[in-house]
């Protein structure tokens, strides 16, 4: 079982908490991200885990889904049923791709693979810090009332809360499609190609990833549009990319 530890490091005013069962991969973790944060936690179940996610506000979870105790999908659906929003990164087998699955569409932001390289892990750490920042930052030069509501017809996105409505009924959208949905309509009317979303709301902007963009614009239109087949608020701009349209 991973021990508890909590070191300072003059960073970025960041904090981290780790809920890994196998100690050499925790503390591995919380050696490079040092390197990042001000502050890594070690928990080494998922009770523990649970107990120190709810104690703060994280600026991130990096959550394994197979842990003693409490596992990880619960973890994450307890966390993402909560009012606060703290970005959580999986960490998975790979023979679980169910459980990846599950646990994307629970609400965690992104996940990675074991084994996976430091480089990876950092470079995916680094990439949900400058997307949560872009997003604070956004709030921070909107006014008041854009902060916390946005309205497109039937549709309401409160950014506050990270939830989404039309008629006032709750629509079940994961963290990405949150992102995604806040990130058009924050930008009426403007035309995003794939690789912007990809920069803007995924934070990375590889080459070969576009089809993550249109597999999550199908789903979220599928949750938002009265008629998918016909969309009335993201909208295709043929040989370009994808506007919202209020």
């Amino acid at each position: 079982m991973a021990r508890e530890m909590t070191q300072i490091a003059q960073t970025c005013g960041k904090s981290v908490l780790v809920i890994e069962d196998e100690q050499d991969i925790a503390q591995l973790l919380q050696l490079h991200l040092l390197e990042l944060c001000d502050d890594v936690v070690l928990a080494g179940d998922g009770s523990r885990g649970l107990e120190l996610a709810q104690e703060r506000d994280w600026s991130l979870i990096i959550l394994d889904l197979r842990l003693p105790g409490i596992n990880g999908l619960d973890i994450c659906k307890h966390l993402r049923s909560a009012q606060s929003y703290v970005p959580i990164l999986m960490l998975t087998a790979k023979s679980t791709e169910l459980d990846r699955v599950l646990g994307l569409e629970i609400g965690a932001d992104d996940y990675l693979t074991k084994p996976f390289s430091i480089q990876e892990l950092m470079a995916r750490v680094k990439a949900i810090f400058r997307r949560c920042d872009a997003i604070n930052l956004n709030q921070h030069h909107n006014n008041e009332d854009n902060l916390k509501l946005i309205k497109a017809g039937s549709l309401s996105i409160d950014a506050e809360k990270r939830q989404a409505s039309r008629h006032g009924t709750t629509i079940e959208l994961t963290a990405r499609e949150f992102d995604l949905l806040h990130h058009f309509a924050s930008h009426p009317g403007r035309v995003f190609n794939r690789g912007q979303l990809l920069d803007s709301v995924w934070g990375y902007g590889h080459d070969g990833y576009e089809h993550t963009v249109n597999s999550h614009i199908n789903r979220l239109r599928s949750k938002i549009e009265p008629d998918p087949a016909n969309p009335t608020h993201i909208i295709t701009v043929w040989g370009v990319g994808y506007r919202f349209d209020q």
